[in-house]
């Protein structure tokens, strides 16, 4: 069961189109596997459109009873629907695209919020293998993380942020564990030794490199920005 979620501001700023794609992208495969986020997020969308258009567009709907009836007057009902009948055109649904990926004997079917998007080959460091998404957003680097089973990441903490969505598998840190949906923000205040068990596929975000801080492991911080 999904137990960990985006905060409230961060899903306020979904909603009103601030977050750049790379975490709007998080939120939105989030949300498709959580009826919690996706009730949240459809409130707040039926909010923002009421306020919109009470600003927006209220006063171009405020008329004279005198045009108002006028208008009903000159409105033809049979003329509309000849309108709408005129034309044979059927409009095409086009079929969702399945995206998949593969990272060595394991393959996965992407979220339809990533399956137009540019994934890059894979890389891969022992037991982890990381794909780029090209989003083009700068210092924020978006990729697909994959952990093979019994590989984890050192333990680390973050010069920046770090947001994990799992798409498959499981894995766990000295927080808990987590399953399929689960959307992990982390930042400096953390540090952690992510470790799957069975494997995983995760989505991650991050606007710096991860910085090791355990013995040898403090070695590979020239490589930090690899993994994410």
């Amino acid at each position: 069961m999904i137990k960990h979620h985006p905060k409230f501001e961060l899903i306020q700023s979904f909603v009103n189109g601030d977050l750049p794609a790379s975490l709007s992208a998080g939120i939105a495969i989030h949300a498709d596997l959580c009826p919690v986020c996706q009730q949240k997020i459809a409130q707040l969308t039926e909010q923002v459109a009421e306020v919109s258009f009470e600003e927006a567009f209220l006063d171009r709907f405020i008329v004279e009873e005198k045009q108002c009836n006028e208008r009903v007057a000159e409105f033809d009902i049979e003329k509309m629907i000849d309108g709408i009948t005129a034309s044979s055109d059927i409009d095409i649904v086009e079929p969702k695209i399945e995206k998949i990926v593969s990272f060595k004997e394991s393959t996965y079917s992407l979220p339809s919020v990533l399956s137009k998007m540019d994934v890059g080959k894979a890389a891969n460091i022992g037991k982890l293998s990381r794909s780029r998404i090209h989003l083009n957003e700068c210092e924020i680097h978006t990729s697909l993380l994959h952990i093979d089973p019994g590989g984890g990441v050192p333990e680390h903490t973050h010069r920046g942020f770090e947001l994990t969505v799992l798409l498959e598998g499981s894995f766990s840190d000295e927080y808990g564990e987590y399953v399929k949906g689960d959307f992990i923000m982390l930042d400096g205040s953390h540090q952690h030794n992510p470790v799957s068990e069975n494997g995983c596929l995760c989505y991650t975000v991050a606007n710096d490199a991860l910085q090791f801080t355990q013995g040898i492991n403090r070695l590979l911080n020239p490589i930090g920005s690899f993994i994410y």
